[in-house]
């Protein structure tokens, strides 16, 4: 997955200077953003601050780890069924 090139605190600032009246193609063209980036932003951070931006990262991880876990116990228990119907 490719990483961002702004820290969570640079978003949390951009999406402020939003909130403070300053307009979204002025925030995009002095940030070298793309207006769809900003809304994603927005969307996705809006009304956060920065405890819970970094809860959401965590949340966001261990929900990744925990997906890879269980596709490798699906993997595994399909392998097992096999072995026992005798397909190898």
């Amino acid at each position: 997955m490719k990483r961002s090139k702004f820290t969570d605190s640079q978003i949390m600032a951009i999406l402020r200077q939003n909130e403070s009246g300053e307009k979204v193609p002025d925030l995009c063209r002095e940030h070298n953003i793309s207006s769809a980036t900003f809304y994603k932003w927005r969307a996705k951070y809006g009304g956060m601050d920065a405890s819970m931006m970094k809860r959401l990262k965590e949340l966001e991880d261990e929900n990744r780890r925990l997906k890879k876990m269980y596709a490798e116990e699906c993997l595994k228990s399909q392998l097992r069924q096999e072995a026992l119907e005798g397909k190898w």
